[in-house]
């Protein structure tokens, strides 16, 4: 009768044992009593009502956990339209994966409703995540998908799901999203891949027609700069030279003045000098200068003689 009374004891504090309870150091934990919450206490012992009243739920608030979204090359031939291929806004299909990485929030509001969804929460954030995914294919061309979506996919499905992951209360935080596959599918990628190679060469001879473009405008600015530095050094040195001519002229105008007031004859004496330049002149250029003074007859130039003087044959 004693033993029976030590194993009852024993089977009572056993069962009042399983109100004892350790949380980790990355985890918090949430008390259920008959469902209800009733404590979220942090890491360390904690101590509650036995199995059965209480029910504690640890869980790794630290831990960032991944979910791919989306196509699956695995099980993509199961099935006509595999999850993961949306339908562009020019009637194309591509295939996109997306990489989450998502954590459960601190608060306790996040905690409760963890706890309350935690059997459905990857389902729902990956169709909600699908959601953003098709809106944004939708919006674009399959050239514009293919071309932008590694960087600007994330982009949106992290601001869609900031909008609406509040109101499906999961209790989670998405703290990244990355592209992990996002190509046309496997029946027209070799066609794809020709059009992108096309691309690729037209966008590359722009790029070389581009950069000759702008070294010919380089080089034709760089010509047109030169002469236009020696056009405007040419014509200062022309107005230098227009001026100091003119000043010598004016110079010499104003002495010719000053000596035709007492030398009247000064002016056939200055033609007299400057004949007698040109003359010299011509002599040193070899040319044959022959005084005409004794074809002067009477004051007057006989033209006949001087003809036959230029003309032999009237000799």
């Amino acid at each position: 009768m004693l033993k029976l009374r030590y194993l009852f004891l024993l089977l009572v504090v056993s069962y009042l044992a399983t109100g004892i309870y350790q949380v980790g150091p990355d985890q918090r934990a949430v008390v259920r009593r008959f469902g209800q919450v009733v404590a979220r206490p942090g890491p360390g012992l904690g101590f509650g009502w036995p199995w059965g009243i209480d029910q504690v739920d640890r869980i790794p608030v630290r831990t960032v956990r991944q979910l791919r979204v989306g196509y699956d090359p695995n099980t993509a031939n199961d099935a006509v339209t595999s999850p993961g291929q949306m339908l562009t806004g020019d009637q194309n299909l591509v295939n996109i994966q997306l990489v989450l990485d998502y954590a459960i929030g601190e608060t306790d509001a996040d905690l409760d409703d963890y706890v309350l969804h935690r059997d459905r929460v990857e389902a729902i954030l990956a169709r909600a995540t699908e959601a953003a995914m098709g809106e944004w294919a939708a919006a674009h061309s399959i050239d514009q998908v293919l071309l932008t979506g590694n960087a600007a996919l994330p982009v949106w499905v992290m601001n869609r799901l900031h909008e609406r992951l509040p109101v499906l209360r999961l209790g989670v935080r998405v703290q990244r999203a990355s592209v992990a596959i996002l190509a046309p599918p496997d029946e027209v990628r070799a066609a794809f891949e020709a059009v992108n190679q096309a691309e690729t060469a037209i966008r590359t001879r722009e790029t070389q027609a581009r950069q000759q473009s702008e070294q010919r405008l380089t080089q034709a600015n760089a010509v047109k700069y030169r002469l236009e530095q020696e056009a405007a050094q040419y014509r200062d040195e022309q107005l230098a030279q227009a001026a100091a001519e003119a000043e010598a002229f004016r110079k010499e105008l104003m002495a010719f003045r000053e000596v035709l007031k007492s030398h009247p004859d000064a002016l056939a004496f200055l033609w007299w000098q400057e004949m007698q330049d040109i003359l010299d002149t011509l002599t040193t250029r070899g040319s044959e200068v022959k005084p005409l003074d004794h074809y002067l007859l009477n004051g007057e130039l006989n033209l006949y003689e001087v003809s036959k003087f230029f003309n032999p044959l009237r000799r």
